[in-house]
């Protein structure tokens, strides 16, 4: 798929590690531009100097996607340094993990919501400059909203609120012909590493229940595929949600 997004301008959100950076990646590997949108600038800065060093043109921003004016300012900076906007990618997200429904508290309520309302400040920030037919938003849901998994009710709450936006998004800006779809990734990131320290135990269990036996990689499986739904080869697939997750979801 070499060069498949090039001439195209991509904001990421969460970019500055995990998934976000594995699709900035991989988006700025088949030619577009791209800004790297996160809470930290230095993380982002990061990601944005690999892709650099790669060839590639990145910008680093730093974003509260809770705040639609952080937001507003974040659109309209790649717009005036990277000459517009044709792919979005809403995948900041944080929560307080493997918390029994008693426990959640209206703090992590707060929390898991703000990635939601990210998604939506973004999405309508966007969308008067997303291009007709070529226009694509991506927004990453989690397998533990789709099948519920216990102790991530904020989480998943959340998670399927995102999910839930890009399928009436998809009905509504279907007749302009931008898609709009949504990745439930199961890949390496800084939570997967959290919850190693936490428990020796839960990343092996997580490789059992995949069909495959492994996690994916969050460039090389989970930005491959975001790639390819941003391509024109994924212009005709709208408001489906894609599991790229080794096989987890049909697990048992």
């Amino acid at each position: 798929m070499s060069g498949a997004l090039a001439g195209r301008v991509a904001i990421i959100t969460g970019a500055g590690q995990g998934v976000g950076r594995g699709i900035a990646l991989a988006l700025a590997r088949e030619g577009a531009k791209v800004a790297v949108v996160g809470r930290t600038l230095e993380k982002c800065e990061r990601t944005a100097a690999v892709i650099a060093a790669a060839g590639g043109t990145a910008i680093a921003l730093a974003c509260d996607v809770g705040k639609r004016e952080q937001v507003e300012a974040a659109v309209a900076e790649t717009v005036a340094r990277l000459g517009g906007v044709t792919i979005l990618v809403n995948n900041a997200h944080t929560s307080r993990p493997q918390t029994p429904i008693a426990d959640v508290t209206d703090k992590d309520m707060a929390i898991a919501l703000k990635g939601m309302f990210g998604a939506l400040y973004f999405l309508q920030a966007c969308l008067p400059h997303l291009p007709e037919r070529t226009g694509r938003v991506l927004n990453l849901g989690s397998v533990s909203g789709t099948r519920g998994d216990a102790g991530f009710a904020a989480y998943a709450m959340a998670k399927e609120a995102v999910r839930a936006l890009a399928r009436v998004a998809a009905r509504e800006l279907g007749s302009r012909g931008i898609t709009v779809n949504t990745i439930c990734p199961l890949s390496e990131s800084p939570g997967m590493e959290y919850m190693r320290e936490e428990d020796p135990s839960f990343v092996p269990a997580l490789e059992a229940g995949t069909v495959l036996g492994r996690i994916g990689s969050s460039e090389d499986d989970v930005g491959a595929t975001a790639a390819f739904l941003c391509s024109d080869a994924g212009g005709y697939i709208t408001g489906q949600t894609v599991n790229v997750d080794g096989g987890t979801w049909i697990v048992p």
